[in-house]
């Protein structure tokens, strides 16, 4: 936990008598949560206005319901309060929704609704007093062009991006609420691939104010609070996921309001023990693994479409260092950028793998010869595919194997031609495979140079490699085919 600075007062009293009024009642450890969400400072303005509320909390502990019942009793004690609430999928804002609008409905609680309405993809709950809040996805582009906006919840913070925070904090600008809008920020761990850079950001900062991790210390403006299991639980020597007084460390809310039974049920749907640790015991990876050279945003930038018809084309195979694994890729320059494929290795000959040899291979890219200007083979274990294709009749002014120069020069002639919008991607299930790539790729500097590193061990660096070796083909080679043709 990392606190706010200067705290004098707490507007939470108010808060939990009403929500006594409605019938419910907090734990200790959220009365102890809630006190700090809306501590005050001696001029009256909310301690963490400005850095905002984050939440790092496993799955079952009722976080939402801490969060939604300090949201329900504020919009009932202020008049015109606006609140958005959005997730990052319509599912999961629509059940929150659902959820919320039966609490409405009860007896306690329906003389401060004016109305709930859920048509035509407008999801909101109205107050008596001008009150509202309002339920969508991130997904759908739901939070842009707000304004006035005085608490914003940003649920599924483990998957929100760069853009979609800025498009939506801007909408606090002009809250005109008494004492300073309010951000939550609420999720578990990220995923390695999860776009999760802002939530991660947030507890790095916190972290900063907290060296001695989980120390109680300040933090300036914002509110940090996460609950974990012990971070070596399921790592050799360290106790099992499954320990009982593990779940009771990261659950404060096991087993008198989540009963045993239901975190049974969540394990059987969680059977991944680093999913467990993440979802259910609310453990981060190191604070290396996922870091990525290029943000989601900028890797949005780069635009998905599908293959041109015409174009030069070329192709590269980007071999792992120990030459177990490879990826390829295909680009086709036009006069406008360059596309690049990446192309499923196991459609190169049905169910091929490597360890089945590179013939295959070399068979399908040599097919391949009269229609393309350059292959680039990147890796040393690319030794062997470049003999297999000069025997197969590919000239070998057609084949460069590219220099540690070359992949350095690839690199950075990617990343530019990214930033100038000169390439474009796949979408798909081929673009899923570079995703998971590129959202966990960070830069390692080497000499004059940068290569890739991927910070997670079960996910491959090759794709993104062979995406930029292939685009550093088609925009150096001298070469052009006599035909042009579909690119794969």
């Amino acid at each position: 936990m990392v606190m706010p600075t200067g705290i004098a007062t707490s507007g939470f009293p108010k808060v939990e008598a009403r929500i006594k009024e409605f019938g419910d009642s907090f734990d200790e450890w959220q009365r102890g949560a809630g006190t700090l969400i809306l501590a005050k400072r001696e001029n009256g303005d909310y301690a963490a206005t400005i850095g905002g509320v984050t939440l790092s909390i496993p799955r079952q502990v009722a976080k939402t319901y801490l969060v939604s019942r300090i949201i329900f009793a504020l919009c009932s004690l202020f008049p015109n309060l606006t609140v958005l609430w959005t997730a990052h999928r319509t599912k999961t804002a629509t059940k929150t929704f659902t959820s919320l609008k039966q609490f409405a409905g009860r007896k306690t609680v329906a003389p401060y609704i004016e109305g709930v309405r859920s048509v035509n993809g407008e999801q909101e709950i109205r107050f008596t007093n001008g009150s509202v809040i309002m339920f969508g996805a991130r997904e759908g582009g739901f939070g842009r062009g707000f304004d006035e906006v005085d608490v914003e919840v940003f649920d599924e913070a483990q998957i929100l991006t760069e853009k979609a925070l800025e498009d939506m904090v801007a909408a606090t600008n002009q809250s005109r609420f008494e004492s300073g809008a309010l951000l939550f920020f609420m999720g578990t761990p990220p995923r390695p691939v999860d776009p999760g850079e802002a939530f991660k950001m947030r507890r790095r900062e916190a972290l900063v104010f907290a060296p001695e991790q989980f120390v109680p210390a300040e933090g300036e403006d914002a509110l940090y609070i996460e609950c974990s299991a012990d971070k070596n639980v399921g790592r050799p020597g360290g106790p099992s996921v499954d320990d009982i007084e593990q779940i009771k460390k990261a659950n404060p809310s096991y087993p008198h309001r989540t009963p045993h039974r239901s975190v049974l049920r969540l394990r059987k749907n969680l059977p991944s023990d680093e999913s467990w640790r993440r979802e259910a015991l609310g453990v981060w990876d190191d604070d290396t693994e996922g870091d990525r050279r290029w943000s989601d945003e900028f890797w949005s930038s780069c635009g998905t479409k599908e293959a041109p018809p015409d174009g030069v084309r070329s192709f590269a195979v980007a071999f792992s260092l120990d030459g177990k694994s490879l990826a390829v890729a295909g680009a086709s320059k036009t006069d406008e950028l360059v596309h690049v494929e990446i192309v499923d290795a196991a459609r190169v000959a049905d169910g091929w793998s490597i360890d089945d040899g590179l013939e295959p291979l070399a068979d399908w890219l040599a097919a391949r010869k009269e229609r393309t200007a350059q292959f680039s083979i990147l890796g040393k274990a690319g030794v062997s595919l470049v003999t297999a294709l000069k025997e197969k009749g590919v000239p070998s002014s057609m084949i460069h194997a590219m220099t540690t120069g070359d992949y350095f020069s690839a690199n950075a002639m990617t990343e530019n031609a990214i930033r100038e919008k000169k390439v474009s991607r796949p979408f798909g299930e081929a673009g899923d495979v570079l995703d998971a790539a590129v959202a966990v790729c960070d830069a390692k500097t080497r000499g004059s140079g940068w290569g890739w590193i991927a910070t997670v061990p079960d996910v491959d660096k090759e794709p993104l490699e062979a995406f930029c070796a292939a685009y550093w083909a088609a925009r150096t080679t001298k070469r052009v085919p006599g035909r042009k043709q579909v690119l794969l």
